[in-house]
């Protein structure tokens, strides 16, 4: 069965971003309207991925409903929503990546990610070399805007930083290459999100309970 993709054309400079979005939330559009604006992206394909091995995927919500609420929050001509990733067997973001760039050689790819998950990128599975398969931009995040051009890969990968000036050439050039977006940050997490519709529902109950109770006496 052929994997399915949205289109791409030799010569495109397209923005892939990874995630679980469980759920996809307005901060995903922002970092996604910022790159396409700093990094002059003809697209972003937000890459929905079957689960992230570093954190728990047991309460992880079906890919289906996941791809599904996330087009309806990017609502953007320029942002395609996949999920090609569990279609491939991929468990890691090298192993997209590498099949990426192989079908499409001549698509200008780039990684994006928050500014979050540079500060904890050396952990993950074969890091330098998703630094030498594609360009990276990272989108500040409050609360490592400090912290993570410092971190253990930021320093790993300092000598290939590229000035923020020259952003909007970033897609063009060999990996390995990156640089790092300032500028208006989104407090919103897919985890605070899901945490506070569990604390609601936790509280939904107790309230239930108690007028169950109250009825009962």
């Amino acid at each position: 069965m052929p994997v399915r993709l949205p289109p791409a054309y030799p010569g495109m400079r397209i923005g892939l971003y990874g995630g679980s979005f469980d759920p996809a939330h307005a901060g995903h559009r922002h970092v996604s309207l910022v790159a396409l604006r700093r990094l002059g992206l003809d697209r972003i394909w937000w890459m929905v991925t079957p689960g992230n091995p570093l954190k728990d995927r047991d309460r992880l919500a079906p890919a289906t409903v996941r791809v599904a609420a996330a087009a309806l929050v990017a609502a953007h001509p320029q942002i395609a929503v996949t999920a090609f990733e569990s279609e491939i067997g991929a468990r890691y973001t090298r192993q997209s990546l590498r099949y990426l760039v192989s079908r499409h050689p001549a698509v200008h790819f780039v990684w994006l990610m928050g500014a979050d998950s540079l500060a904890g990128f050396h952990r993950w599975q074969g890091y330098r070399e998703i630094a030498e398969l594609m360009p990276i931009a990272v989108i500040d995040r409050p609360g490592y805007t400090l912290s993570a051009p410092v971190g253990r890969a930021a320093r790993a990968l300092a000598r290939w930083r590229l000035p923020e000036r020259d952003a909007a050439t970033l897609a063009d050039r060999a990996a390995p290459a990156w640089t790092f977006l300032h500028g208006p940050r989104s407090q919103l997490s897919s985890t605070a999100i899901r945490r506070m519709g569990e604390n609601r529902a936790g509280l939904l109950k107790t309230t239930r309970d108690d007028i169950n109770l109250g009825q009962v006496g």
